[in-house]
């Protein structure tokens, strides 16, 4: 999700801390970050608000779940029928994320699967949607580079910390 203003030096260290303690309590917070705990709880409120501190859920391991492989496919699609392809992809559980794409292909789907014939299945239903016209299908065999914004912060946190006035 797109935010509207850019989170400054202050938001970065907080959510800094929170990648580092995601169950630290705003007073915990403020303390850690030598902030008042109105200026943290209002901050913390307008980053969800605004979509920059996202769900819980990106924290959860779809092995945990009982779906240990990921898989990307890649879609071709009846541009005039993406909305309801979109729709449907959202109706299977198995798709934990969806991004359009530029260039030959349109779609990057990524799904979990319990094994390799689940995978399969899943896979056709996603072939089956009306409005695909061609599929392709990678399974990720590991995980390089895990999610993670941690750079992007600290960078965030040192360049503002060279503004003048910060």
């Amino acid at each position: 999700m797109t935010t509207e203003r850019t989170l400054d030096a202050t938001d970065a260290r907080i959510l800094l801390a929170l990648a580092t303690d995601p169950r630290a309590t705003i007073v915990a917070l403020a303390e850690q970050l030598g902030l008042s705990r109105n200026t943290v709880q209002a901050r913390v409120a307008r980053m969800e608000q605004s979509g920059a501190l996202g769900s819980f859920e990106r924290r959860i391991a779809p092995n945990a779940l009982g779906h240990p492989l990921t898989a990307f496919v890649t879609a071709r699609v009846d541009q005039r029928r993406l909305a309801e392809v979109s729709e449907a992809l959202e109706g299977i559980a198995e798709v934990v994320e969806v991004f359009g794409l530029s260039g030959e292909t349109d779609l990057l789907v990524r799904v979990v699967a319990t094994d390799a014939e689940d995978l399969y299945g899943i896979a056709g239903r996603i072939l089956a949607i009306p409005g695909i016209e061609r599929t392709t299908t990678a399974l990720a065999m590991r995980e390089l580079v895990p999610h993670r914004l941690t750079p992007l912060l600290r960078r965030a946190v040192r360049d503002g910390s060279r503004q003048p006035g910060r």
